[in-house]
């Protein structure tokens, strides 16, 4: 098969496969999946004209007065959906998401990150990203009954979700999203499956497929699978560590054979980017009132601003550099996590990468130690920063960063603020069962 289908190949095969029902992805501003489905017969009308929808009920796009919307299906993006009936069947597209008059639309988070990798290509350069999304499977979305006791890279009898994983992965290849690696995580009940690196917005539109992927075969297994990064107290949360990468078309830009840690000018400007602005970003990376529970000492989740080359506790880290692997040459941020909205969260941590490459930034020292281990006053003389400590911190680093209203644009950036506000406010006005365990006995 093609790796990229035009129209032409898509109507052809729409035709030949029997394909009844084209169902046009998209995400609102949270990073929940929308669809709406067009019939064969409207295909190439679509394609030529976009579909029309009304945007006023989707999260974060428009107020009722200025409702319509309309639908560009990306041609590039077409799959046929293999656990959907075979006879008269039903495939995807992505679509990007205009206004009336065929401008981009302001409130596609799928434009958002297009805008940055439109930037980085102005700077002659591509974004490859690989993520490793890790997830849990329970008995059901009542509660956390585990299906197994393993551990990471367990093959056991316990891991009864191999099959699981096996189904997950064969199906994701059929829809032509390549697995590096599927496997049993440190937590009870927690699995990994990595995406073989690819750029930017083909791995975005590969994430929302394999979220939707995962949850689809535990369902039709009679399970429940979950990305809350932290459904389980006193377990590892499920993180999604991002390698990335940035090349021109000369070859991997991050990569340099004279410096000791094989790391070029470009990607130590890069990295700084990153530190700098990642508690401005962290409301995106780490979006939900339950993201913090994830980020705390004592879970291999980072929770310092900081970068090493072997050290898992920093949040940037590179990886080591084997010989004749120039290619490999790449750098992984281990804060964000699988409830993101990809298109924001690939959007913003290129753009920060970038203002560390326009700014020149200089890299901070190594961390050597185990910064975990590090008295407060230690990490100050340091100069480590810390990643914010719940919403209500990391919304409000973010509503005040211009960097992140110059990245996503202005109706991101507000809509965004105000919904996260208001979760913020909804979760501190609840009283949980822990103060009542704690106080009502006693005071």
């Amino acid at each position: 098969m093609p790796m990229s289908f035009d129209k032409d190949y898509v109507l052809k095969t729409v035709e030949e496969r029997n394909i009844k029902f084209i169902r046009f992805w998209f995400t609102d501003v949270l990073g929940v999946l929308k669809s709406f489905a067009v019939t064969d017969s409207e295909l190439e009308g679509a394609f030529e004209e976009g579909m029309g929808f009304d945007g006023s009920s989707i999260d974060g796009f428009t107020r009722i007065e200025e409702s319509d919307m309309v639908a560009f299906p990306d041609a590039s993006t077409f799959q046929i959906i293999p656990w959907r009936p075979e006879e008269q069947g039903v495939a995807r597209l992505f679509a990007d998401v205009t206004k009336p008059d065929g401008t981009p639309f302001e409130g596609d988070p799928r434009y958002a990150l297009k805008r940055m990798l439109k930037k980085a290509a102005d700077m002659g350069y591509t974004m490859y990203v690989g993520p490793e999304l890790e997830f849990f499977y329970f008995a059901d979305d009542q509660g956390t009954e585990i299906l197994d006791k393993g551990g990471y890279f367990d093959l056991t009898p316990l891991d009864i979700a191999s099959d699981l994983r096996r189904e997950t992965v064969l199906t994701l290849e059929k829809m032509g999203i390549p697995v590096e690696y599927s496997h049993h995580e440190v937590a009870p009940s927690q699995h990994e499956i990595d995406l073989r690196y690819a750029d930017a917005l083909t791995m975005a539109d590969n994430v929302m497929t394999y979220r939707l992927v995962v949850k689809e075969i535990a369902y039709a297994n009679g399970v429940y699978a979950t990305f809350m990064p932290k459904p389980i107290e006193g377990q590892n949360g499920s993180g999604m560590h991002t390698h990335q990468s940035l090349w021109t078309k000369d070859g991997n830009a991050f990569y340099d054979a004279n410096d000791p840690t094989h790391l070029s000018k470009v990607a130590k400007h890069y990295i700084a980017g990153l530190l700098k602005y990642a508690p401005e970003f962290c409301a995106v990376t780490n979006p939900l009132v339950n993201s913090y529970k994830r980020l705390v000492p004592g879970y291999e989740a980072p929770t310092y601003v900081s970068w090493a080359q072997r050290n898992r506790s920093a949040m940037v880290r590179v990886p080591l550099y084997k010989p004749g692997k120039e290619a490999a040459t790449r750098i992984e941020l281990r804060s964000p996590d699988p409830s993101c909205n990809p298109y924001l969260a690939f959007a913003v941590m290129l753009g920060a990468g970038l203002k560390g490459i326009e700014e020149e930034l200089e890299l901070m020292p190594e961390a050597t130690n185990d910064i975990f281990e590090m008295t407060h006053e230690e990490l100050e003389a340091a100069g480590i920063k810390t990643l914010p400590k719940n919403l209500g911190e990391a919304i409000e680093l973010f509503e005040a960063s211009e960097t992140m209203k110059e990245i996503l644009g202005e109706h991101i950036h507000t809509f965004y603020a105000e919904n996260k506000k208001a979760e913020w406010a909804d979760y501190i006005k609840h009283v949980t069962p822990w103060e009542m365990d704690r106080y009502l006995s006693v005071i």
